[in-house]
């Protein structure tokens, strides 16, 4: 499965997050990732590697424009 991700990316994580959502955004990409939480709004960081071992699914940005 390809998990390459870029910023404004939408992720769908394995855990979901204490306010039920797993769908995130990707607000900053670098060494550390930094998410946004699409229901509560909630702002987390966390390291590269970390993150790939928690990612599910990316879903591209491009792929949410064709849908609407």
């Amino acid at each position: 499965m390809d998990k390459s991700f870029s910023l404004n990316d939408q992720v769908i994580m394995k855990k979901n997050h204490a306010c039920g959502e797993n769908n995130w955004l990707i607000t900053r990409v670098g060494v550390d990732i930094k998410l946004k939480c699409l229901n509560c709004g909630r702002e987390i960081m966390m390291d590269r590697l970390e993150f790939q071992k928690k990612l599910k699914k990316v879903i591209k940005n491009d792929e949410i424009k064709e849908e609407k």
